[in-house]
Parts: structure tokens; C-alpha cells; sequence
């Protein structure tokens, strides 16, 4: 029985769709329908209902398909574990991240990666969704914030902390800053998630918390976004250390209170490796966590 046929009727099960499966492997959907019409046969057994509307699983191809998919996952991990060998990850990596992380934190370093790793392909999925990585088949996700209870694995990258920020301009024309409280006779620069956009909480030296309400008339969706918005001028904005440490170093941005620590949501954040739970670990997936934690954390990288 081929693999390959095996992978696509697993894929069809977890996504529902013909067409899904085909877009995500550049193929025609009628060859995909074709190749689960030939297992169908080969097997003896309808696996799917069909109709011009909606494709769904018979009990006949839910309980194959429970049975099937984790030996399909074992002898993926054998091959894996057979090319792994040579100590040269190969093949396609897929990875997923926010927009703005992606773009600022993990393109960059690409090209370096590739270097090192030429016959490894990198399939980036650049999305503020939060991706459903098996269904979606992808390998490892860069996740933000705090993790909600799942069967996935995780691994810190690295702390987060967020700070009130703005330029240098906007100060000069606008009333000062000397306490948190200060900030509600601001413009501010909002992120449309649940509290960003309502208030921000301040913890001083000592760990009292107060909450600041903000209000503004820019509400964005993109962390990078809000950042050109603040080097604009257009106001203050609650920004992630790894999106605007350069930005505060150069000048284009202050840090308005740098003896707070401050928040919108929870004081204990971080960017964390997550990936399907499972008792091997790819050594496409290996090499790419560890460069990019030697690579944030300033690690020489051979």
C-alpha cells in the first residue's frame, strides 16, 4: 500500500476537504479525489460520502482512519529517523508564526539558516490565526504569550516584555509624562485584542499595580503597524521589547517609564517553540529551534 496515498487520506479526514488538501499540495483536486477512489478500492471499503455539497467520513473510514493515522505518524518517524542518519536535515520544514514576529525576528535570520542548511526547504506561514498544526501539517509554531492547556509541546525562546513608547516629536508637541496616570490625557496608539485597547497596567519597583485607561481613534491589528504609527508621531503605543529595542537604542522611539513594567494582559509573557507532541523530534525541527535560540540569545552560530 503506498505511503503517499496513506498521507493524502489522512489529510483529507483532518481538513474535509478534496480541494483544501490539493491547494496545499499544488495538485488538481480530481487527483486527489482519484487517489482516495483508488484506496477505496483497493481496500474494499467507502471512506467518504460524497455529495456536491459536502464530503464526510462513513464509519467505515473513521474507524480506518483512527487505526491508520498513527502508523502513518511512526513510519513517517522511521524515515525520518533513517535520513537523520547523515546529520544533514533534508526535505520541507513548515513553520508558522505571527506576522510581525515572522517578519522582524525570524525572516531576517533566513538567509543565514539556508546557508547552513541548503537542502533543507523552509515553508514559512506567516498568520496572526492560530494555526491548528496538524491539520494544517505544519511542524513547528512560534507562539506569543501566555499558552493555553493543549497536547502540544512547547519551548521558550525568549522572555517578552512590552513598554509605553513614543517619538521624540510627538513629546514636543504633547503634555508631559511623569506618572502613569499621565497617559490618559494622551492619544494612543490601540491593538484591537481584548484589554490592549480598553487599558494598560503599570507594576512599579515595589509591585503596585494600577490600571491606566487609554483611549484612541487608531485601532490596528499589526504590531509592526502600530510601531511606524509611533515613529510617526501619532502617538504613544504599548510595544513588545522584540519589535522596538532598536528603534529605543537609535532614538526614533523613547520609552516613556522605564522604571514600570507594564502590560495589557499578564506580566509573564514570553515567545515559546511549539510542535505536535511526540517522542521524536525531526532534525529539521532540532536545527531550526537551536539556531534561532543561539541566534536571539547572540550565541556565535558556527
Amino acid at each position: 500500500m503506498d505511503l503517499s496515498v496513506l498521507k493524502l487520506f489522512v489529510e483529507v479526514m483532518r481538513r474535509g476537504s478534496f480541494a483544501s488538501v490539493a491547494r496545499e499540495r499544488n495538485l488538481d483536486p480530481s487527483s486527489v479525489s482519484r487517489a482516495i477512489a483508488s484506496l477505496e478500492e483497493e481496500l474494499g471499503i467507502r471512506l467518504f460520502q460524497r455529495t456536491t455539497r459536502k464530503l464526510s467520513a462513513t464509519e467505515a473510514g473513521m474507524i480506518y482512519f483512527e487505526r491508520i493515522e498513527p502508523l502513518v505518524e511512526e513510519i513517517q518517524q522511521a524515515i525520518d529517523i533513517a535520513t537523520d542518519i547523515s546529520g544533514q536535515p533534508k526535505g520541507t520544514l513548515r513553520v508558522t508564526a505571527s506576522v510581525s514576529f515572522g517578519l522582524k525576528c525570524i525572516v531576517p535570520l533566513l538567509p543565514k539558516f539556508n546557508s547552513l542548511y541548503p537542502a533543507l526547504t523552509v515553508d514559512l506561514l506567516l498568520t496572526d490565526a492560530v494555526v491548528d498544526l496538524l491539520a494544517e501539517q505544519i511542524d513547528l509554531a512560534v507562539r506569543l504569550g501566555l499558552l493555553a492547556d493543549s497536547t502540544l509541546i512547547a519551548q521558550q525562546l525568549m522572555r517578552t516584555h512590552y513598554s509605553v513608547c513614543a517619538s521624540p516629536g510627538y513629546l514636543k508637541c504633547s503634555p508631559p509624562l511623569e506618572k502613569p496616570s499621565d497617559v490618559e490625557q494622551h492619544k494612543c496608539l490601540l491593538f484591537p485584542l481584548s484589554g490592549f485597547r480598553s487599558r494598560w497596567i503599570f507594576k512599579d519597583r515595589q509591585g503596585e499595580l494600577s490600571d491606566v485607561s487609554v483611549c484612541g481613534h487608531i485601532v490596528i491589528s499589526n504590531a509592526i503597524a502600530l510601531q511606524q504609527c509611533a515613529i510617526a508621531g501619532m502617538g504613544l503605543a504599548l510595544l513588545p521589547n522584540w519589535l522596538i529595542d532598536e528603534d529605543l537604542r537609535v532614538g526614533s522611539l523613547v520609552n516613556l517609564f522605564p522604571d514600570y513594567d507594564v502590560t495589557a494582559t499578564n506580566f509573564n509573557t514570553a515567545a515559546w517553540f511549539v510542535y505536535p507532541t511526540r517522542t521524536y523530534i525531526p532534525l529539521k525541527v532540532h536545527v531550526f529551534i537551536e539556531f534561532f535560540k543561539k541566534s536571539v540569545l547572540g550565541l556565535a552560530i558556527d
